[in-house]
């Protein structure tokens, strides 16, 4: 044992330690007797303030899933704090920066026994949070009529306060994998760690690499690739517009390794009458300048006839509206991938009301997909293209200003019932372009729209 140990350095295992204190004592937080406020505080590598991550467990699922959103984070060097929503109070919030929320739905719509306090000491209140960032997972039961129905309260209530919402919450059906997934994904993206393992590896099938292709050489950003992956052989495969692409980097499942290897997300940017998922990818690079893990491999990793392990998950949060409503897409950089397929969408049913803002750096190398948006504008269906490149002018521009200039047409389209669709990066454009959109059509409405889900994100 003492060779083992020896093998390990003292930054690892300084990490494991912490990682089983904080393991022990949210044990210990469930299974002895308390009195008065309990939370668990963990040191990360990082400098800053912590993430609190709280939660409303009824059966201990919710809080199982608080501590391994404590541990991922803390094995990427974040600092957390842990705590039952019984035992935050509005001093506590006001502090917080950074917070994550896990919570369940009981009964008729309600709230965990445990949090019934917190329910009615704070969420009946009005407590400015203007300085905090949030993400909530919500877990439910479809089977029931108020699904999820307290963690969307719980973000309602936050957003109310001014609390910015760093992405859409996130529904956990009965414990879907998939949702979860999802997640985590969201974890590696805040922690900027997107080495993170999973918590339980995903299940892929074979698909063919079938086309690449560069799709902004000269570009001052990173390259973009257009990809093209086919279905196995007799496959059945199906997605919506919105949907997902999970991708096993270097196929490590197939390998045998010990450890599979974190999967990676992108927005599919096609149908499956195209008779394959495209995707668009920009090859990110580490701090080394090595190409990254998911990015490295289906731009330059995997030849083309490689097999490819993939797997779809349902992303209905994102599913184009089901009614003949107009549609107001909002983008940048490869979130045109997601945006692109519910155009195709609404193309496909003969909904020609859709209005882009789409943005990146330079007409010249970065208008993705724009041969394609140029015809579809001239045969009318797309009603309106307002496209914004940053470099091509010396104040630099993005969708948030163009957002702010076209604020009465938003404002008419939405009075006509349109809904606001945004996809992009989640640590710039989205939240600017929600502040931008608060600016226009007021907190109260954009909330609104929130609620009535005319208002939503696929944001990374």
């Amino acid at each position: 044992m003492s060779g083992v140990l020896a093998g390990i350095s003292d930054a690892r295992l300084y990490s494991a330690c912490v990682v089983v204190l904080l393991y022990l004592t949210t044990c210990a937080y469930f299974l002895w007797p308390r009195r008065g406020p309990a939370i668990v505080s963990s040191g990360g590598d990082r400098a800053g303030a912590p993430t609190l991550i709280a939660f409303a467990s009824q059966t201990g699922f919710a809080a199982d899933l608080a501590n391994r959103t404590a541990q991922s984070l803390q094995a990427a060097g974040a600092p957390v704090l842990l705590a039952s929503l019984q035992n935050i109070d509005e001093q506590i919030l006001r502090q917080v920066n950074s917070a994550l929320f896990v919570v369940s739905t009981t009964g008729e719509g309600d709230a965990p026994d445990p949090a019934a306090g917190f329910v009615r000491n704070i969420l009946d209140r009005s407590i400015p949070l203007k300085e905090m960032s949030y993400g909530v997972l919500a877990l439910g039961d479809r089977e029931y009529d108020n699904y999820c129905a307290f963690g969307h309260r719980l973000d309602q209530w936050l957003r109310h306060q001014g609390a910015t919402a760093l992405f859409d919450v996130i529904e956990v059906d009965n414990g879907d994998e998939g949702a979860l997934r999802h997640w985590q994904h969201q974890l590696s993206v805040l922690s900027n760690s997107p080495d993170l393992p999973d918590w339980e590896a995903p299940r892929y099938e074979r698909w063919r690499l079938t086309a690449r292709r560069h799709v902004n050489p000269g570009s001052a950003g990173d390259a973009c690739f257009h990809i093209e992956l086919q279905p196995p052989a007799g496959a059945s495969a199906r997605w919506q517009a919105g949907d997902i692409a999970e991708i096993d980097p270097r196929n490590s499942t197939w390998d045998a390794k010990p450890e599979p290897l974190p999967h990676r997300e992108y927005s599919i940017a096609s149908l499956p009458a195209d008779g394959a998922i495209h995707l668009l990818v920009r090859q990110m690079r580490r701090p080394d300048g090595e190409p990254g893990l998911g990015s490295g491999w289906l731009t330059a990793g995997a030849k083309v006839g490689d097999d490819i392990a993939v797997r779809v998950r349902s992303n209905p949060n994102f599913h184009a509206p089901e009614s003949n409503v107009p549609l107001i897409l909002i983008g940048n950089g490869t979130g045109i991938a997601g945006l692109r397929s519910l155009i195709k969408a609404r193309i496909a049913r003969g909904r020609h009301r859709n209005w882009l803002i789409f943005g990146e750096r330079s007409v010249a190398h970065d208008c993705f997909y724009g041969d394609e948006l140029d015809r579809w504008r001239a045969q009318g269906q797309v009603e309106r293209i307002d496209l914004v490149f940053s470099r091509d002018q010396p104040e630099r521009r993005y969708v948030q200003h163009r957002v702010r200039e076209c604020a009465d047409d938003l404002r008419r389209w939405v009075d006509e019932g349109a809904a606001i669709y945004v996809c992009g990066s989640l640590l710039g454009m989205a939240p600017a372009v929600d502040a931008a959109l608060s600016e226009v059509l007021g907190v109260d409405t954009l909330e609104q729209l929130a609620i009535a889900g005319r208002y939503r994100r696929d944001v990374y």
